[in-house]
């Protein structure tokens, strides 16, 4: 294994999990469905529900800090997506706000325009889109290589035409992994006057990226599975916003942050979630001097990819050996997220049970991307094995998850 940019035991202080008792021996392969949290959201979360826990935003001391503390997370994950804070929209999940947004297009297109889905992605981005298909928009659906699971440029181009008005696609797919070209994505959206709606639920786990320089119209990802509380976040950019109709109480439609989210989300964890923009900092200030970025944000991004790179490659190694499973997805640890599903002769499920006797927590199933795995030709109740981790994870777990493999696969 190559130099790890980051030190695992300066890295895994921040997080509480790693003392407690009872996970002691356990490594975590589950981290695409959802990671530990870091100890400055535990701590803001805590201070919220102790010395805050009214109606924010009032006249009254405790109220005014409570409202300023959520205001501080809008600018915060505003700041490290490179994106002004009234992008930001905060919602019970990532699931929920994207059917808020399908509801809130259907009102927005019109009969005749189309918008494109993938079957690449989880069914939270695309189930909400093929829903339009009832108000008579058109969905076209961008497939993926039946092999490869890979989503080609040149089949997107084959569904272009100035009928499109939505793009709807994951950074990567939380199945393959393989991240995908979002900037060439949305330029060539923007080329034909539609707009994009990025799933980042499995790529931000593994550094929140530069809006600014994908070109995205909406990027939404978990809050839970980037060390932080069970929000789901989304980026609109402030136009289209404010475009679209209003799907909360008539009297709030001048409210950007009221437009989008009929329902007022948990006020604690909002004002949690700007300690996972201080875990990045931890993390830019932790890596090592080769790593550079032009802000924290970008150089926490770095670090990250740059560790779990280090990490996959040797367990790609390992598992291109072993005859008894194939690997979905790209097996160069540069093209991909460290989220490694794997196809075998038993149903997913049944194998991460065993390997849970050798403290190796991972996951089987279909995690929600019936449609990939159709295309596959994996039947979705049979699944794959999900080994799924971050940057947090160190190279002894990995040791310990392909000693476990050996012991459970044939």
């Amino acid at each position: 294994m190559t130099a790890l940019p980051l030190d695992p035991a300066r890295i895994r202080a921040h997080f509480p999990a790693f003392d407690e008792p009872s996970l002691r021996g356990q490594a975590f392969f589950e981290n695409a469905g959802g990671s530990y949290t870091a100890r400055p959201v535990l701590d803001k979360l805590d201070h919220f529900y102790r010395a805050t826990k009214v109606q924010p935003y009032g006249v009254y001391p405790a109220s005014i800090a409570a409202g300023e503390a959520m205001d501080l997370s809008f600018e915060r994950i505003a700041a490290a997506l490179n994106v002004s804070a009234d992008w930001i929209h905060f919602g019970p999940s990532s699931s929920a706000n994207t059917y808020v947004l399908g509801n809130a297009f259907a009102g927005w297109l019109k009969q005749g325009d189309a918008v494109i889905v993938t079957n690449q992605d989880h069914e939270a981005n695309t189930g909400a889109w093929r829903r339009l298909a009832h108000r008579g928009i058109e969905v076209r659906e961008w497939r993926v290589d039946s092999q490869t699971g890979r989503l080609s440029l040149d089949a997107l181009d084959a569904l272009l035409d100035p009928k499109v008005r939505l793009i709807a696609a994951p950074h990567c797919s939380n199945i393959i992994g393989e991240i995908n070209p979002i900037a060439d994505i949305a330029a060539r959206a923007r080329a034909i006057g539609a707009v994009t709606a990025i799933d980042g639920v499995s790529y931000a786990p593994h550094g929140l990226p530069d809006l600014a320089a994908l070109g995205a119209d909406i990027y939404f990802f978990s809050a839970y599975k980037v060390y932080g509380p069970h929000q789901g976040i989304m980026a609109v950019r402030p136009s289209l916003a404010m475009e679209l109709p209003n799907q909360g109480h008539y009297f709030n439609d001048t409210k950007p942050r009221y437009r989008l989210t009929p329902a007022g989300p948990d006020h604690a964890q909002i004002a949690a979630s700007s300690g996972i923009v201080d875990y990045l900092e931890t993390v830019a200030a932790l890596a090592d001097p080769t790593i550079i970025g032009p802000d924290p944000y970008r150089r926490a991004h770095a670090a990250m990819r740059a560790q779990e790179t280090a990490l996959a490659a040797p367990l790609l190694t390992y598992l291109r050996h072993k005859n008894s499973v194939r690997i979905i997805g790209p097996d160069d640890a540069g093209l991909r997220a460290p989220t490694i599903s794997l196809a075998l002769d038993e149903p997913g499920a049944v194998v991460a049970a065993r390997l849970a006797r050798h403290g190796v927590m991972a996951s089987g199933g279909n995690f929600y991307a019936v449609r990939l795995l159709e295309a596959l030709g994996i039947a979705p109740e049979h699944g794959v094995l999900r080994l799924s981790f971050v940057h947090y994870t160190t190279p002894e777990e990995i040791r310990q998850l392909m000693t476990a493999l050996d012991a459970e696969l044939r």
